[in-house]
């Protein structure tokens, strides 16, 4: 299984991105997909989770600026950040695991997670 998080930038404060998460060895549709980020010297933190029967879920801090989001036809994932902050900066990575079950009380855990992407950064000016 290789996944791929693409779509990271450098941007103003305000503005939108829109990261995309797609797989190899494994079909997206059929999973859970969450995704994190990491800052530079913090912890990797969910950011949000979309289920593979559609719950979606967010950490606080991105609700009603952050929506995740599937395209079955392309087998891919979305998350589309709008109203970027400079705390919104760090590496971004879609996570999957095929086997156990990714639910509202776990999808938040990097440990939920065996497949990693290879992560994107964004960058997010004041």
């Amino acid at each position: 299984v290789q996944l791929q998080a693409s779509g990271g930038g450098s941007v103003q404060t305000e503005d939108s991105l829109r990261l995309s998460c797609g797989a190899s060895g494994l079909i997206l549709n059929n999973v859970a997909v969450g995704w994190f980020r990491q800052a530079p010297g913090k912890e990797r933190e969910g950011v949000s989770c979309i289920g593979s029967n559609g719950f979606t879920s967010y950490r606080d801090s991105v609700k009603g600026r952050f929506v995740v989001s599937r395209d079955a036809a392309k087998d891919t994932v979305y998350l589309q950040m709008n109203s970027l902050k400079p705390e919104d900066t760090a590496v971004y990575y879609c996570a999957v695991d095929p086997i156990r079950n990714v639910d509202l009380r776990s999808w938040s855990r990097p440990d939920t997670y065996s497949y990693w992407g290879q992560g994107t950064p964004v960058t997010v000016s004041s």
